[in-house]
């Protein structure tokens, strides 16, 4: 296994296509540090539910200048009311700055990660650092819900979930500000037919081809 000074890798994809899982299995495997773009919003949503500020720029601007990203990651953020309400926070373009700018912060003084997220390779690593390696990925609806459900440890039914996920995706595609896309030089990795141990040998390959 290759050594790396720099290795920069960027995971987009869809809900519940597993690109959380591999982001942190290749990241283990190659010592990065993994920054989980969803986990921010996340974290947003929450506070948001919590709270009901009547500016939500402004309040989550102060919120997110005063939290690590490890203490973000400790928290428990994946409940179905958090995920029916990022894809709505997603679409707002003042916290998308915001979170835009927390992620490149981080970046900015890590040469070794991988950042996990909806617009990594087309917004947050499209340049000034650009992703030495890009991939995409995707499930079939039915395998993403299945794991989905068994994320959220079964509370809701799973037609819900399915059709949860598949709103989800179809907002994150078609919103305005950064719409998830699958940049031209992404390797696409199609998660219903791999075990995780499939997913991270594919990805290996190509990463110890990097020079």
């Amino acid at each position: 296994m290759k050594k790396f000074k720099r290795l920069i890798i960027a995971c987009d994809g869809e809900s519940a296509s597993g690109k959380s899982t591999a982001a942190k299995l290749v990241s283990k495997k190659y010592n990065l540090l993994l920054l989980n773009s969803g986990l921010l919003y996340r974290y947003g949503s929450k506070l948001i539910i919590k709270h009901k500020p009547k500016n939500l720029v402004n309040f989550l601007n102060k919120k997110f200048k005063k939290i690590s990203y490890k203490r973000i990651a400790k928290q428990k953020l994946h409940s179905e009311v958090i995920s029916n309400h990022v894809a709505v926070l997603a679409k707002n373009k003042g916290v998308r700055k915001i979170i835009n700018r927390y992620q490149k912060k981080i970046i900015k003084v890590n040469k070794r990660i991988c950042v996990e997220g909806r617009d990594i390779a087309s917004k947050i690593l499209s340049k000034n650092p650009k992703y030495d390696l890009a991939f995409y990925f995707k499930c079939n609806i039915r395998v993403a819900s299945y794991r989905g459900w068994l994320e959220i440890k079964k509370k809701v039914p799973l037609k819900e979930v399915k059709k949860s996920l598949n709103k989800r995706t179809l907002m994150d595609k078609k919103r305005k500000n950064s719409p998830l896309i699958k940049v031209k030089d992404a390797i696409l990795i199609k998660t219903h037919n791999l075990s995780k141990k499939d997913v991270v040998l594919k990805m290996s390959k190509f990463i110890e081809k990097l020079d």
